[in-house]
């Protein structure tokens, strides 16, 4: 069996981070992703999808992101393009389409076994879970949903708009990706925007600065507050204006959460019933982790990772990247998973010199 000092589980922007900065603490980390390219989920997210942070505030330590115009916006293909490139430039032992099926422990405790499909093993000593969330969409309870006889999506089944055209759409949720796409169906079809909350807009420039510019500048972007954080605030969409204008347009209509589901019909607080053709959830992800099941301590009793800015509190040997609010604001981000990363691979490798 090929044995590791580390396997690092993910190659999109959490695991590309990892293997930089634990190549720096000399480590020779081994890279498994289940895809074909090493870029994550990037090249699976909606075609239309930019990022809300400036290309100068976007780069994963030791490359910056390319091109002319710092202040530009990234598209999603700028970002794979980018991340691809990053892979190439690090020389890590990246190898794609190995996706992992579990993760075991040896007999003594420190040695941990990782099963490939197709029953391929690695031996490790230490093991980091940079996976990320989008193969594990969340679609929550909501009364009725399961009867809906149309078609049921979810953010990560959307693309683009031309399947939808003419189409009476609910877009559930309340943060950037629901009312971006909302925005986007808005303009070949019926659309209303369906929360539980009302929708809280932050703006894109303040006082002539990206908002990314005081985040760092006022150090909120890197404040330690994780362990604060037990549930994630709310979300505020990041707005130049013209989302803000499109709901006060009605293109589309915000209105609260329906109540009940008749087939293809649903019921409104108010009282209106009607029929719908799409329901499509943007309601976020959760982190997908399901080779780590077999690890007593991995989880808590809500299936939520036990750990301390990323190191497994149960489970030597055991490491996170690229979790929501692991250590800070900015740790699930292009802009901010480098901090945490190196944070990590600094305490991994204390442990593999005292093992």
């Amino acid at each position: 069996m090929e044995h590791a000092d580390v396997v690092v589980i993910g190659a999109g922007q959490s695991g590309l981070a990892t293997a930089h900065a634990l190549l720096e603490q000399g480590l020779r980390p081994v890279v498994l992703e289940a895809s074909e390219k090493a870029a994550g989920s990037w090249p699976r997210y909606y075609d239309s999808l930019a990022l809300f942070s400036p290309a100068r505030y976007s780069s994963l330590p030791g490359m910056p992101f390319p091109g002319a115009d710092p202040d530009r916006y990234p598209h999603r293909d700028e970002v794979v393009a980018y991340l691809t490139a990053y892979a190439d430039w690090l020389g890590a032992g990246i190898r794609t389409g190995q996706r992992v099926t579990a993760v075991r422990q040896g007999g003594a405790g420190a040695e941990y076994e990782v099963e490939l499909h197709g029953g391929g093993r690695l031996s490790a000593r230490a093991v980091v879970a940079a996976s990320g969330t989008f193969g594990r969409p969340h679609r929550p309870a909501m009364p009725g949903l399961d009867g809906f006889s149309g078609t049921l999506l979810h953010t990560a089944d959307y693309r683009n708009p031309k399947p939808f055209a003419g189409q009476r759409i609910v877009v559930v949720g309340a943060g950037n990706s629901a009312v971006q796409i909302a925005a986007e169906l808005a303009r070949s079809a019926t659309v209303t925007l369906a929360s539980r909350n009302p929708v809280k807009f932050a703006r894109q420039r303040i006082l002539g600065s990206d908002l990314h510019f005081w985040l760092k500048h006022t150090a909120v972007d890197t404040a330690p507050l994780g362990r604060l954080v037990r549930t994630p605030p709310t979300q505020l969409v990041i707005d130049d204006g013209r989302y803000r204008a499109a709901l006060s347009a009605g293109t589309p209509d915000r209105r609260p959460l329906f109540t009940a589901v008749d087939g293809a019909k649903l019921l409104w607080p108010d009282g209106t019933r009607e029929g719908v053709d799409t329901i499509l959830l943007a309601t976020g992800y959760r982190p997908d982790l399901p080779y780590l099941a077999g690890l007593d301590g991995a989880f808590d009793a809500a299936g939520h990772p036990c750990h301390r800015e990323g190191i497994a509190t149960g489970v030597p040997g055991l490491a996170f990247v690229g979790l929501e609010w692991q250590r800070s604001l900015s740790s699930n981000s292009l802009r901010g998973v480098g901090r945490d990363a190196a944070r990590v691979a600094r305490r991994l490798a204390a442990y593999l010199a005292h093992p």
